[in-house]
């Protein structure tokens, strides 16, 4: 998917699509080796070059109707699930390993006894914030640095990455839910746009329920990663198309071309630099990313969704942009927050909600 931030000590090198994120080692080591640590916006390292800009189409008719606040809340799903939060951390199952990474949002404290914590497969220890670097812990083993993983009925890799991140955002299971269901129920193949899309989770998971999927990231790495989760779940011949690009530059050509999506999922990153000294300001950049989604909406589109991580705003700032870009289309803009709930040592035990990040989208009805 999906530096927000600047990665200390290293120079941006990618594209607005979401891009050097992840795992930057030029090799495959059997085990982590220590990085810089990032919070959840260095996952996207982004530009979009001022010269491929247009202008904002000029909208008329009525703003979408709305509905507001929507909680979009998970207990998890398949390999996955939120345990515990609190003291600054979460405790999280991932397939087999049992997990604690920095949680800035988990204010409170632990509901579970210290004991639980201390029986992790991994935590992400050491100073965490943005200039900072942390680094893996495994208290009980050295383990590797992927392991297979399996949501929504798609396989693939979890890792252990530089920026405590694992190779999947799990609070984007609600959309990928939304997006399967769609899918599956439209009577025909729908043509998904996945922009900024990482290692191709949610990707994987709309083409398995039938729809023809454009995939685009610009991080070679990226994409290499969501080849290796394609073929460990043996879906080759899904109809795939992986594009390593800049995602505004893409989009844009893909306007001019008259392409159309009926669903777009687009997960922008907060500030990026570019090889080029191409800079990407969520605040500046999003409101021509999405008038050219708009575009390239088909006239039967299903949805177009986003996201927003660790930005100072309210989700009504995306939310309103949102209708305006969507006037004169009709249909509901939805928007809110996209939480995850405790689901305790069994994965079954409602606790706590902890809030991931924002989310607006616009549905036809």
């Amino acid at each position: 998917m999906k530096q927000r931030e600047g990665r200390p000590g290293q120079k941006k090198t990618s594209g607005p699509s979401g891009e050097s994120r992840r795992d930057d080692r030029a090799g495959r080591p059997s085990k982590p080796v220590a990085r810089p640590a990032a919070t959840r916006e260095a996952v996207h390292e982004a530009a979009v070059p001022a010269a491929v800009a247009r202008p904002l189409m000029t909208r008329s008719g009525e703003r979408p109707t709305e509905r507001v606040p929507v909680i979009l809340e998970s207990l998890g799903a398949g390999d996955f699930h939120l345990i515990d939060s609190g003291n600054g951390e979460k405790l999280e199952q991932y397939g087999p390993y049992r997990i604690i990474r920095p949680e800035a949002q988990a204010l409170w404290r632990p509901s579970l006894a210290p004991q639980v914590w201390e029986k992790v497969d991994a935590a992400f220890t050491g100073d965490t914030d943005e200039e900072g670097t942390g680094r893996w812990r495994f208290p009980k083993a050295a383990l590797d640095e992927t392991w297979p993983l399996n949501l929504l009925g798609v396989d693939f890799l979890g890792r252990f990455t530089s920026f405590r991140h694992v190779g999947v955002f799990p609070e984007q299971i609600v959309h990928w839910s939304w997006m399967k269901d769609e899918i599956e129920k439209a009577g025909r193949p729908l043509k998904v746009l996945n922009l900024f899309g990482y290692t191709g989770v949610a990707s994987l998971v709309a083409a398995a329920a039938g729809a023809e999927v454009t995939h685009v990231d610009a991080s070679k790495k990226a994409i290499g990663w969501a080849r290796e989760n394609q073929a460990l779940g043996r879906m080759e011949k899904l109809p795939i198309r992986w594009i390593c690009e800049d995602a505004m530059k893409f989009i844009l050509r893909e306007e001019r071309r008259g392409s159309q999506y009926d669903i777009i999922l687009t997960d922008p990153p907060k500030f990026g630099r570019g090889p080029n000294g191409e800079v990407w300001h969520l605040f500046e950049h999003l409101p021509l990313m999405l008038d050219v989604c708009r575009e390239i909406l088909s006239p039967k589109a299903v949805g177009l969704v986003l996201t927003a991580y660790s930005i100072r705003a309210s989700f009504y700032s995306i939310h309103e942009l949102m209708r305006e870009t969507m006037r004169g289309a009709g249909g509901v803009v939805e928007s809110g927050e996209l939480v995850i709930r405790e689901a305790g040592t069994d994965g079954r035990t409602p606790g706590r909600a902890l809030s991931t990040s924002l989310f607006s989208r616009w549905v036809p009805k």
